[in-house]
């Protein structure tokens, strides 16, 4: 179970493309939040761009988690970084009423490439020596990020998707290089926003494209008598390389279903899973109006 993250976005703004229930309520977190401190969750994922769930985690009191935050994207006419940043922090830390964050990571991280980079990253490790950040690193969307970043800066932390459809992070080889480096890495998008976890019937014709993917995808959960919720995160725990999982839910019931599910035994997808299409497995590029 301590292998698991919550991630919190649900607390702060509706979020997912399976989303019934839109944001969480104060009362409904709290129970969520219960829930899994008692399952053996210790970790938390937030970002000063999720809404109000910063502020929501603070109102529940998270003292007792390894809370990671993101830095939203610094401002371009920013001639103080060093200011900025720290606001940017002491805001998080204030509302999260947590005296260090676990972890704070750059939403943004192509900003280090930036003129204002080098200073931007000697700002995250004063903070770091100051105690009011326990670790830094970034959050990618794709491992071909990795190559320029890490040639330049070193990180104690990335977070980056990885799901069924989604491999890349491990087929480039990343994710070993990261381990063999100390790096500690967290994965999102298990799900893929929830898009892997959707009855077919309520899919978005703009998925309609990748149909082999999706008769692939259902005849091999079928064949393995697996839920789309098993599969997925079996898939992921599997991977030793992977330290944490960041999981998302609407509703306690939803965590519950998660947690019952992680027993599962592993069963490798096939290949055919697989997609490289950035308009697929990159949500920030479907078109779903």
């Amino acid at each position: 179970m301590s292998r698991l993250a919550l991630g919190t976005v649900q607390f702060g703004i509706p979020y997912g493309i399976s989303n019934q229930q839109g944001k969480v309520s104060l009362d409904s977190a709290r129970e969520i939040l219960n829930y899994a401190h008692m399952g053996g969750i210790n970790t938390l994922d937030t970002a000063i761009a999720y809404g109000d769930s910063e502020n929501c985690l603070g109102q529940i009191g998270v003292k007792d988690w390894q809370v990671i935050s993101k830095l939203s994207e610094l401002p371009i006419a920013n001639n103080d970084v060093l200011s900025w940043v720290r606001e940017s922090v002491q805001g998080s830390l204030q509302r999260l009423q947590v005296p260090q964050l676990y972890g704070l990571l750059l939403h943004r991280p192509q900003q280090l490439l930036s003129p204002q980079g080098q200073e931007l990253y000697n700002v995250l490790n004063l903070l770091k020596e100051e105690g009011l950040v326990n670790k830094i690193g970034i959050s990618i969307y794709s491992p071909t990020e990795l190559a320029e970043l890490l040639a330049r800066f070193s990180f104690d932390l990335v977070q980056a998707p990885f799901n069924i459809c989604d491999r890349s992070l491990e087929q480039s080889g990343w994710l070993s290089r990261l381990k063999v480096a100390g790096v500690e890495v967290h994965v999102r998008s298990i799900f893929l926003q929830g898009l892997l976890l959707m009855n077919p019937c309520h899919r978005p014709a703009y998925f309609n494209r990748w149909q082999t993917i999706w008769i692939e995808w259902e005849q091999w959960l079928h064949t393995n008598n697996l839920t789309a919720l098993q599969a997925c995160l079996s898939f992921v725990l599997s991977n030793s390389d992977i330290d944490r999982v960041v999981v998302g839910v609407d509703s306690l019931s939803q965590l519950q279903e998660i947690l019952a599910a992680i027993t599962i035994e592993a069963v490798k997808p096939p290949d055919k899973l697989c997609c490289d299409d950035p308009d697929l497995i990159n949500p920030a590029r479907w078109q779903l109006i």
